[in-house]
């Protein structure tokens, strides 16, 4: 399976945002090489800023991300533009988005990377909070590799309800890719979904740093 390449403009802003990032964020990754080659994946980090995707994106030199964000992000123009251009998936947050997990599914399967944040929105206290509903769902239905990830330094960066983004140090972990047999059935034979989640977020846990 060929490696997707991208969108120039996608290669050219995460350029300009990682050197800026190692400026201003003293910025640094670990373990991205846990992401494969090749074939579809599944990113899974915490999530506690809006730095958080174009800290994940940056990270990653060798695939291409496509990042679930919810619906409303494209209402903007520039920003809306954007996120089309580079594949971001947009997802209704207020209902079970069938459409969005069908979008996603059909890229992974196609080989892409998919990025999304099991807590669908951001931490008010910087800990790692409740996943939302259809995660387990849709890592069970892809059938794919999830890389667990964990950012650290944005939540002191950028908060929610901040105005400012301070220049703190933001670091991004990559654990071992957990591969779709280690995702558990119940008694029925059928994929638990909690229990994926569970698995997963566990997995995002073990990294944060000490």
């Amino acid at each position: 399976m060929k490696r997707e390449r991208g969108h120039p403009l996608y290669w050219i802003v995460r350029a300009i945002t990682w050197f800026l990032s190692l400026f201003y964020f003293r910025f640094q990754s670990f373990g991205s090489e846990h992401i494969p080659e090749t074939g579809g994946c599944i990113l899974t980090p915490n999530h506690v800023s809006f730095l958080d995707p174009p800290m994940v994106g940056v990270a990653i030199g060798h695939r291409v991300v496509h990042f679930m964000a919810r619906d409303n992000l494209f209402d903007a123009p520039v920003l809306g533009w954007w996120y089309r251009k580079i594949g971001t998936i947009a997802i209704d947050r207020t209902k079970g988005d069938l459409a969005a997990l069908r979008t996603a599914l059909n890229g992974l399967k196609s080989g892409k990377v998919v990025c999304l944040f099991p807590e669908g929105t951001r931490s008010l206290d910087g800990e790692l909070q409740q996943p939302k509903g259809g995660v387990g769902f849709l890592i069970a239905k892809a059938g794919v590799p999830v890389v667990p990830v964990y950012v650290d330094g944005t939540y002191r960066a950028w908060p929610k309800g901040a105005t400012w983004i301070k220049p703190k140090k933001v670091r991004v972990y990559f654990g071992k890719p957990i591969p779709p047999e280690q995702f558990g059935v119940d008694s029925k034979g059928k994929p638990d979904y909690d229990k994926i989640v569970e698995l997963v977020m566990g997995r995002i846990g073990e990294l944060k740093p000490d």
